[in-house]
């Protein structure tokens, strides 16, 4: 079994994947080809966004706006410390600092009451309202940015983050590297009203390439020209100018032709997702000691990832190792929090300051997911857990 059925997609596209990536070859244009700038019209409309700029990777996606707007040393950028590591890493690449906080003990996404207290304690350089870097505590930090991320594929709760970070003139960068195709109030991912969104085409995202790839959205006309200046070396009206620092960061062509296929098919995938995690939640109801994942009302998630909250690390050790002898493959994301990785440790945090990520991640189990698993699969894997918890 797998955890992603990359295959099981493509035995369905092939034909028009093969016809798309041949094209690209008889023409020849493989760096900034016409298939680039259809996928970007194509992905603008999905998002109902009046920009979207595609680029090299779901990492570029997230740096390519803090470069845009400027975000440099002294800047505090505040991200969750539930996620993948390149939410932060941005940030430090641009030699801001990141503020971390806590998350939501059931949708796993950025917390807006400690977001609260988190702008707070920067402002007033007061650590006893929320934990801070070490050199924030000597008022040197000015807040920038939030980075709210829209883990495993729900939307994180932009109705009270919003407004939160306009009352105090932050920018907001949304990461939906896992959610491209969800929607959030009825109004789709990457188009919610945040300056800018960027999200990833990693091949095992809901909507991936075969390499890496990404992609950024915004409605603002002056930083799309930024951005679009940012991805190819900070050049002006040509290639030969260069206004700005920034990056090779454009996305292959066959990249945008393997894309174009799939993301025609992405509506019809993200209605099997739902039937999928459906499913899901019925065979786990029994179980006793795990938690199906929860999606806030009015959120529809795009599912990168199913999953489960064990009552404790011992139950969730138990069930991975019960499946991996069962032939079922599991994943923990994320085993560590971003708060204590050691590329963070100047900033000097603690395991303890962000206690509910620090739980989350001894108690979070994932399971195969993707549109094409079969139901006797799923039918199963919730019988081997029921087995494993007894």
């Amino acid at each position: 079994m797998k955890f992603i059925d990359l295959e099981a997609q493509y035995r369905l596209l092939e034909p028009a994947i093969r016809q798309r990536i041949d094209a690209v070859l008889a023409h020849g244009k493989f760096i900034m080809g016409p298939e680039v700038a259809e996928l970007e019209a194509i992905l603008a409309a999905q998002a109902q966004a009046r920009h979207c700029i595609t680029c090299s990777s779901g990492t570029d996606a997230l740096l390519m706006p803090l470069m845009a707007w400027n975000i440099g040393p002294g800047d505090a950028v505040f991200v969750p410390s539930f996620t993948f590591f390149a939410t932060a890493e941005v940030v430090a690449l641009t030699h801001a600092t990141p503020v971390f906080v806590d998350c939501d003990p059931v949708t796993f996404n950025m917390d807006p009451a400690a977001l609260k207290r988190a702008i707070q304690a920067v402002l007033t350089s007061n650590p006893t309202l929320h934990p801070l870097p070490r050199h924030a505590h000597e008022g040197r930090l000015k807040p920038r940015a939030v980075i709210p991320v829209d883990l495993f594929g729900a939307a994180a709760d932009y109705n009270a983050i919003l407004p939160l970070a306009h009352k105090h003139g932050l920018l907001v960068l949304e990461d939906a590297a896992q959610a491209f195709g969800g929607s959030y109030h009825g109004k789709p991912v990457c188009g919610l009203g945040c300056d800018v969104a960027a999200t990833s085409f990693f091949p095992a995202k809901p909507l991936g390439c075969y390499g890496d790839g990404g992609a950024v959205f915004t409605d603002d006309d002056d930083l799309a020209e930024k951005l679009r200046s940012v991805r190819v070396h900070g050049k002006g009206d040509d290639k030969y100018e260069n206004v700005r620092i920034g990056l090779n960061a454009r996305m292959d062509t066959l990249q945008a032709a393997i894309m174009l296929p799939k993301a025609l098919a992405l509506p019809a995938e993200i209605e099997a997702r739902q039937r999928i995690a459906a499913r899901y939640a019925q065979g786990l109801e029994a179980p006793s000691g795990v938690t199906a994942p929860k999606v806030a009302a009015n959120v529809l998630s795009a599912w990168a990832q199913y999953t489960l909250r064990f009552d404790d690390n011992a139950r969730r050790d138990a069930v991975a190792a019960h499946l991996k002898e069962a032939g079922v493959p599991t994943a923990i994301y994320y085993p560590r929090p971003l708060h204590t990785q050691a590329a963070f440790r100047k900033l000097g945090y603690q395991a303890a300051d962000l206690p509910v990520t620090v739980d989350l991640c001894q108690r979070v189990l994932s399971l195969p997911f993707h549109p094409y698993l079969e139901a006797q699969d799923q039918d199963r894997i919730c019988g081997l857990i029921a087995q494993a918890l007894g």
